[in-house]
């Protein structure tokens, strides 16, 4: 075990009068007029003093100073000072001063040993960038850190931060946010339970359970990244982006989101299971891409997906390279290898459109252009209904495929039933244009114009390689039966590792972020220019040396 070492008497180095008074204040020193002691290190400055030279103990009166080198100034009306244990006490207009910020409270204590100065009085700290307000505070002066486990909030000119704890290093203005904390600007705001905030740079990063809400949208995720003065953010691993005023959301476990104050277009990018739900006349529409783009204003958005792209709503869905949807104009083009499963319905062509009503915000219209098909499967038998043409042109009602025009060179194949379902015969025609009236999954009339040939054929009379139309190619083990369906077997792999992850580190004991080595070495990377100047001066007196 290790003797403390002996701590040293406080020295009186000046005052006007010097007087002991056994009767007023007995065993004392009364010192007045510009007082001054000091001890290992620490200056005190007053107007009036009582030193107690055997408990090693001083009381100081007026205009109070403690000075401890270029590092820490405290003022105030009264302050005690036991050079025993090396511990300060300060009370009235209390002024702590470091090179970075001032604090100002009521009360004050300062152990010397530990540099740590603590106050329970409501106090106000000041720095170029901020002002913190708390009720009660701990300083470490080594590390330059306010610490506050009580209500305390940060006022910057961009935003305002409120936690009930929260360390703050004056220094580089690095805020570490533990438990319910919330930042609050113009252009959002930020709720956390674990993050970092650095005040100079407008950098940041946010742990647990935590969101940046705008106006018209909320950014959620396990892990978030926001640059304040780029308007940039990112959000990794259960990644949840709402917009309120589209009634969408789109989900995945990676997301960029930019945003442009001036003219209001944003821009954001998911991926890693991706998913766009949109509401749908209360039914939703799933899509997934491996990669998803959302650009444009607010009622503008332009959505696009790419790569293996597919859809689901529960009387409709479909695949297709990629898609680009218009807010505005109500138009989604699925691009490349488009297929559409319509209920029992499956449509495919070389160009397909769907096109809605933005102030019915249904589904209006169908377009398919360039070899046009449909099939659908017999209702009991094992043929399947085909009619097939140059384009398609379909109309929804409430958000159901009603009524579809085929038209030019148009081709079909329908198996014909009467009301008991018995098949009646195959009608297989050609001629110029189709209209078709559905009901759900089944084809509730079926017309021709300008018929230019065909016929119905007893089921015995038409052989079966004549019952399917060039290009038929029946699809039905790729349809989309769920919303489950959509992703990929190796994306499907990677969100299960992510909720495992996810829920062992949810299982932890909850604990601060430990200070980062940018905070912890932010001195020795941004030295101040005194320190600058001083190590000039060392290395030139070790260059004289060495001549």
């Amino acid at each position: 075990m290790t003797a403390q070492k002996k701590s040293s008497q406080i020295n009186v180095e000046y005052s006007d009068f010097a007087d002991i008074n056994q009767t007023e204040i007995p065993d004392a020193l009364l010192l007045r007029g510009n007082v001054r002691v000091s001890h290992e290190g620490v200056v005190f400055t007053c107007n009036k003093a009582y030193f107690f030279q055997k408990e090693n103990y001083i009381k100081a009166f007026g205009d109070v100073q403690m000075v401890q080198g270029d590092t820490l100034f405290l003022n105030s009306k009264y302050a005690e000072y036991n050079g025993e244990i090396k511990q300060a006490y300060a009370t009235g207009n209390v002024v702590m001063r470091s090179p970075e910020s001032k604090l100002v409270t009521d009360t004050i204590n300062f152990d010397r040993n530990t540099q740590e100065a603590f106050y329970n009085t409501y106090g106000t700290i000041t720095n170029r960038e901020n002002t913190l307000k708390s009720k009660s505070g701990r300083y470490y002066a080594n590390e330059k850190k306010f610490r506050f486990l009580t209500a305390v909030t940060i006022t910057n000119p961009k935003y305002t931060i409120k936690s009930n704890h929260l360390d703050y290093y004056t220094n580089s203005g690095h805020s570490y946010l533990f438990g319910p904390s919330t930042i609050t600007s113009k252009e959002n705001f930020i709720y956390t339970e674990k993050g970092f905030y650095d005040t100079k740079k407008n950098l940041a990063y946010f742990k647990r359970k935590s969101y940046i809400k705008y106006k018209d949208r909320r950014i959620e995720g396990d892990s978030l990244y926001y640059d304040r003065n780029r308007e940039y953010a990112s959000a990794t691993n259960n990644v949840k982006v709402t917009d309120s005023i589209n009634k969408g959301v789109i989900k995945g476990h990676y997301a960029e989101i930019y945003r442009n104050l001036k003219t209001q277009k944003d821009s954001m990018m998911i991926t890693k299971r991706a998913v766009a739900i949109t509401l749908v006349e209360n039914d939703s529409m799933y899509v997934h891409g491996k990669k998803m783009i959302v650009t444009g204003k607010p009622g503008e958005r332009i959505v696009r997906a790419f790569n293996n792209v597919r859809f689901y709503k529960t009387d409709m869905s479909g695949k297709c390279d990629s898609i680009h949807s218009d807010q505005k104009t109500g138009l989604t083009k699925l691009i490349k290898n488009p297929i559409l499963w319509n209920y029992e319905n499956q449509m495919t062509g070389d160009v397909m459109h769907l096109i809605g009503n933005n102030k019915t915000e249904k589904l209006d219209s169908l377009k398919v252009l360039n070899n046009a098909f449909i099939v659908s499967k017999d209702t009991l038998g094992t043929g399947y209904n085909q009619v097939k043409g140059q384009n398609l042109y379909g109309k929804f009602e409430d958000n159901k495929l009603r009524e579809v025009d085929i038209i030019k060179n148009t081709e079909v194949i329908y198996y014909m039933r009467n009301d008991q379902q018995e098949l009646i015969g195959i009608n297989k025609s050609v001629s110029s244009k189709i209209n078709m009236v559905l009901d759900k999954n089944t084809i509730e009339t079926i017309t021709n114009y300008n018929q230019i040939d065909g016929d119905i054929y007893p089921e015995k009379d038409l052989p079966e390689n004549a019952r399917k139309l060039r290009g038929f190619i029946w699809r039905g083990d790729e349809r989309i039966k769920s919303k489950d369906d959509i992703f990929p077997p190796e994306e499907n792999e990677l969100d299960a590792k992510i909720q495992a992850e996810r829920k062992a580190e949810m299982d932890q004991d909850n604990k601060p972020l430990l200070p980062s080595k940018e905070t912890l070495d932010y001195d020795k990377n941004n030295p101040s220019p005194k320190a600058k100047v001083a190590k000039k001066e060392k290395e030139n007196g070790a260059k004289a040396k060495a001549q």
